[in-house]
């Protein structure tokens, strides 16, 4: 027997676990579940535990909505908040067709194909990334908790014991937290998950993003991923570090350049440069990500690189520090489904490679304060400025048709097109009251 579902067997039996979560995502990046008890353990294993696909965004039409969810053994943890008396456990699901292959919508399927492209290339996808979130009095409005600025602590920052409590949550749970802190903006809250291999870290942003809810829900307030929550304050983002290793060696790293990059480090940050525009959709998917997307808020909004410049899409922190080199990508908001982003991310990074892709010079100024014609005559172009025009581009690109595949690639555009049909016909209260008192 695999010795993990050895250990999954043994462990539901001699810690007295009553139900198993089997956890699967939606292709928008919803959390769904279902419970088995321990008596289905075994047949969920080897055959999967079938269900209707068609109840699920993104997934089979009603005529072929058989589905099987066989969960993965390696990501069973149990619960920490459920009673420790007859417990609750899960395990993410990889989910297959009733033939017993891939399924082609399955998001987790996506990365897995993207994974093993880079296996085949040498590589092996590291990523870090910090999640930025809200805590509101309620999910009716936009009351904070506090009045806190970045990093402050007590009495400003009544929020710590929650980051306390979701940390000591996570760790039970096997997920390595780098840091915990106060954003920005009042009542925003950022916490660092400490970097591993990329298919691991799409299952613990899932949890995470769960936990963070969890705690606060305990509380009796509202944790938010909502890119852009507040008007005229910080939204939040999901800044994520990569990098490639071979064996233990960051094949980012050259301490003879002079920026500490390498040739397949500086191919990596042009394949990101090179298709940032119709990645977008997928590192900031709904109609609300725009919001955050302007100047004015540290908010990425301009395609180049740079090591210390915070204006720059991406940052390579690491650089001319040793072997310790990466890739900060600073567009994609928590909102985002990150098996999919992790996906786009690997697939436009590998396709520099591929394609041996020249890194144009670093942003050294405040791209913030140059005017459009200035951008210009450096070749700095522009993220998409709304939702509509990042479907568009991405609706163009090969790469990212090859990078999710046909089913997931076509879905979500249908989707997201409907999004934006029904936002633009939403008449907003700003345009009540700027437009209602004088026309």
């Amino acid at each position: 027997m695999n010795h993990d579902i050895d250990y999954v067997l043994r462990t539901v039996e001699e810690r007295d676990i009553r139900f198993i979560r089997l956890w699967f995502t939606d292709v928008l990046g919803f959390l769904k579940s279902f419970a088995i008890t321990p008596a289905e353990l075994e047949a969920a294993f080897d055959e999967g535990m079938g269900f209707d696909g068609s109840a699920i965004e993104g997934f089979a039409r009603v005529q072929e909505s058989d589905m099987l969810a066989r969960p993965d053994p390696s990501t069973f943890q149990i619960l920490p908040w459920r009673p420790d008396q007859q417990g609750v456990a899960r395990m993410f699901c990889d989910i297959l067709t009733p033939e017993g292959e891939a399924f082609a919508g399955d998001p987790r399927a996506v990365l897995r194909r993207q994974i093993a492209r880079a296996q085949d290339m040498g590589f092996t996808f590291y990523l870090g990334p910090e999640l930025e979130y809200f805590y509101f009095r309620n999910s009716e409005g936009t009351e904070g908790l506090d009045q806190g600025g970045y990093f402050d602590l007590t009495p400003l920052d009544v929020a710590s014991d929650l980051r306390k409590r979701t940390v000591l949550y996570l760790e039970s749970m096997g997920i390595s937290v780098e840091s915990v802190h106060h954003e920005v903006a009042p009542s925003q809250h950022e916490i660092v998950l400490r970097d591993t291999d990329a298919l691991t870290m799409a299952d613990n942003v899932m949890t995470a993003r769960l936990a963070v809810k969890e705690v606060a829900q305990e509380a009796g307030v509202y944790a938010t991923f909502m890119p852009k929550p507040i008007q005229g304050a910080w939204g939040s983002g999901m800044h994520t570090h990569m990098a490639l290793y071979e064996g233990e060696r960051n094949t980012f790293a050259d301490t003879e350049d002079p920026a500490g990059l390498s040739k397949i480090g500086r191919a990596f940050i042009a394949g990101l440069l090179k298709h940032a525009r119709p990645m977008t959709p997928i590192l900031n998917q709904w109609v609300n990500s725009y919001k955050r997307l302007v100047p004015g808020y540290e908010a990425p909004v301009y395609i180049c690189w740079a090591r210390r410049n915070r204006s720059a899409l991406l940052r390579v922190p690491g650089a001319g520090k040793g072997t310790d080199v990466r890739v900060e990508v600073r567009s994609p908001d928590p909102a985002c489904n990150p098996y999919l982003a992790f996906s786009v991310l690997l697939g436009a990074g590998l396709s520099g490679i591929a394609d041996n892709e020249g890194l144009a010079p670093e942003a050294t100024e405040d791209i913030y304060s140059m005017s459009e014609a200035e951008r210009r005559a450096e070749g700095i172009d522009s993220l998409p400025e709304n939702l509509y025009e990042a479907v568009a581009e991405m609706e163009r690109s090969e790469l990212l048709r090859q990078s999710l595949g046909d089913h997931v690639f076509e879905y979500f555009i249908r989707n997201k097109r409907a999004e934006w049909e029904a936002y633009k016909t939403y008449v907003s209260p700003w345009e009540i009251e700027r437009s209602l008192p004088i026309l």
